[in-house]
Formats: structure tokens, C-alpha cells, sequence
């Protein structure tokens, strides 16, 4: 089994809320030669999925991994805190996220390293840092889940304004999680003044909020709503469970802006204890089969390598329209829209 990164220093609140795989105690190396065969990583995808991966590549290459994870509650801010807080004192090699954003917040406040791992070739460039800080794989994408017994179906997040579907679309509090990430993005694309006045007409339209994707995808289920905008895996999941839903990509046609996709991303750490071992944990991650691996998961996640195979509800790379977005543009515009997202949410 994998090791449990050692314990560290006790650190602040805003820092607890972490999971620590295995039973958090093991026996001191037996040699430097054993110590060379590690690799620390942080996690912020759930465990469920990266788990697997990092078992194989830990009985594939017998460099053992030491991992911690954030809890569910955590949401992924938990680690970063911690590699925050060890920017001066590092105790990990790799930093694997569940999106790119908090990535590129660590980039900017120094706290990780360029590297270009060659297993990065073909991945798009919108889904890399220019610098090589942080790479992209295995994405969710932004789509629409629509009640299945509906006929004439959205297929546009512009049809949150649309007069047909009054009182009948559902989004989840844009204030977290990927639906912040979404409304970052139309900022960066769209300019401030035509993102406030789509969001005030989704407002006027009567949108209902809902806690979270995954309650948004229920609603729309359940009938309580028409259409939803989610992550493509909480679209997936339901469709596994027999749910009435329709799962739309939204935003495909000539002129349209695309479907956002919401990558996980690998950095190298400055200052690894590790920092071969750690090259390697990166080029597996970036890997094809990687990527195959996770699209036929339950989390359904989109292989940004074309031509790798996926399940058939998930879609390949090379026939989506995505947003060509700056994560970097997006991550900086997060703060920006802050006070704007409270006022509309009416916090």
C-alpha cells in the first residue's frame, strides 16, 4: 500500500481538514538509498480516483508514494494552504489539483517549478502554463443536463436568458466551486459589462440557486428544474443511475463560445525533496494511459490528449468547441468578481 506522508509541524486552522493516506505512522527508512525512492504528493482530486493511479505507479516504477489528501470538506483549499505555509520549508515534490486555478495561484506566489515533461506533447496549449509551471489532463467540462422528457432542449448557456425557460433553469451558487470558475471565465471572454448584464437577465429570468452541482443535476431529475449547468461528471454519474437527463455540451455551433473545460493540473514543487522521483509521478500523471485510465472511471473525465480512447459518454478532445480561455486571466479575475457574485447571490 502507499505511505502516509510523515507527520510535520503543527499548523494553523485555516490549514486543518486534511486526510493523510494510510494510518499516518510508519518506520523511520532504512537507508538513503530507500529514501531516494520516494516521491511526496498532494492531492486535491478526490481520493477515489487518484488513488488508483498512484498505486500503479508506485507498483509499476517501485518508487513509493507518500500522498495527502484534502477532505471533501476541505475543497480543495487545504492543501494549498499547506504548500503555502512550506513555500520556505517544502516537504512535497508534486502538487496534483483538481483545476488549474489554485495551480496558478501557487505559480505566482512562487511555490512551484518549471518543468516541461515530454509526455506533455499534444496536450492543446491552452491547457498548459506558457512558463511549464503547471500542465493540464484529464478534464471536466461545463455542460447542460437537461429532463430528459423535454423536446426542443437547450443547447446554449444563453438560454438561461431566454424567455421560453423562465423559472425553469437551475445553477449552483455561482460564490464556489466551478460555477465561480465559469463566471471568471465569461468575464475574461466577454468583458465585465456584458457578463453582469448575462448574469442580472439569468436573475430577472428567474434562475433557482442550488448548493452545488450535484443538487443541480438532482433538480433537473427529479423535474424540479428543466435545464442545469454542471460538471460533466455529475452529468455522467446520473446518467449511470438511470437518471431521466440529457447531457448537452453546450455551445458547439459557428460563433459560439465553446464548453469551458475544467482540467486537473500537475506541478513540479520548488525546492522538492525529490525532484527526480517527482518528474516521473508527473510524467505518469500526463500520461495517455493516464488519461484512458480516468475516462473510464466513474468521474468520467475527458482525455486532453486526442485520439486517447474513452467510454462512450465521454467526449473526445478533438470533436469539442472549448472556451479558449487564460486560466491565468481566469484564476486573477476570481478575486475581481467576488464582491459583484455576493451582491447577485445577495449575500
Amino acid at each position: 500500500m502507499l505511505e502516509a506522508a510523515p507527520k510535520r509541524r503543527v499548523l494553523p486552522a485555516v490549514l486543518l481538514g486534511l486526510v493523510v493516506w494510510g494510518n499516518g505512522v510508519h518506520e523511520p527508512l532504512a537507508s538513503a538509498a530507500a529514501e531516494r525512492a520516494v516521491v511526496v504528493v498532494y492531492v486535491s482530486e478526490d481520493q477515489v480516483f487518484s488513488e488508483p493511479i498512484l498505486k500503479d505507479f508506485q507498483r509499476e516504477t517501485g518508487i513509493v508514494v507518500r500522498a495527502v489528501y484534502d477532505t471533501e470538506e476541505a475543497k480543495s483549499t487545504g492543501v494549498m494552504n499547506r504548500l503555502l505555509a512550506e513555500k520556505n520549508n517544502p516537504q512535497a515534490d508534486v502538487y496534483w489539483a483538481n483545476e488549474p486555478l489554485r495551480a496558478e495561484v501557487l505559480k505566482q506566489r512562487g511555490v512551484s517549478a518549471p518543468y516541461q515533461s515530454p509526455n506533455a506533447q499534444g496536450i492543446p496549449e491552452v491547457f498548459k502554463d506558457p512558463e511549464g509551471d503547471w500542465t493540464g489532463f484529464s478534464a471536466r467540462a461545463r455542460v447542460l443536463v437537461v429532463n430528459a422528457r423535454v423536446t426542443d432542449k437547450p443547447r446554449s448557456i444563453l438560454a438561461y436568458t431566454a424567455p421560453q425557460w423562465k423559472g425553469q433553469a437551475v445553477i449552483a451558487n455561482p460564490l464556489f466551486g466551478t460555477t465561480t470558475a465559469q463566471v471568471a471565465a465569461l468575464f475574461t471572454m466577454w468583458g465585465d459589462e456584458r457578463a453582469k448584464t448575462f448574469l442580472q437577465a439569468m436573475k430577472a429570468n428567474g434562475v433557482r440557486l442550488s448548493t452545488s452541482n450535484g443538487e443541480s443535476a438532482d433538480f433537473v431529475a427529479s423535474g424540479e428544474a428543466t435545464f442545469g449547468l454542471v460538471d460533466s461528471d455529475d452529468g455522467a454519474s446520473r446518467l449511470a443511475q438511470g437518471k431521466p437527463i440529457e447531457m448537452i455540451y453546450p455551445d458547439q455551433g459557428e460563433g459560439d463560445v465553446g464548453c469551458l473545460l475544467v482540467p486537473n493540473a500537475v506541478l513540479l514543487l520548488h525546492g522538492a525533496p525529490h525532484p527526480d522521483n517527482a518528474r516521473k509521478l508527473i510524467d505518469y500523471l500526463l500520461s495517455k494511459d493516464t488519461e484512458r485510465k480516468l475516462a473510464f472511471a466513474a468521474c468520467a473525465q475527458i482525455p486532453l490528449h486526442p485520439g486517447v480512447e474513452t467510454p462512450p459518454a465521454v467526449a473526445r478532445i478533438e470533436t469539442l468547441k472549448v472556451m479558449r480561455v487564460k486560466y491565468a486571466e481566469v484564476a486573477n479575475t476570481l478575486e475581481h468578481i467576488q464582491a459583484f457574485l455576493k451582491e447577485w447571490t445577495g449575500y
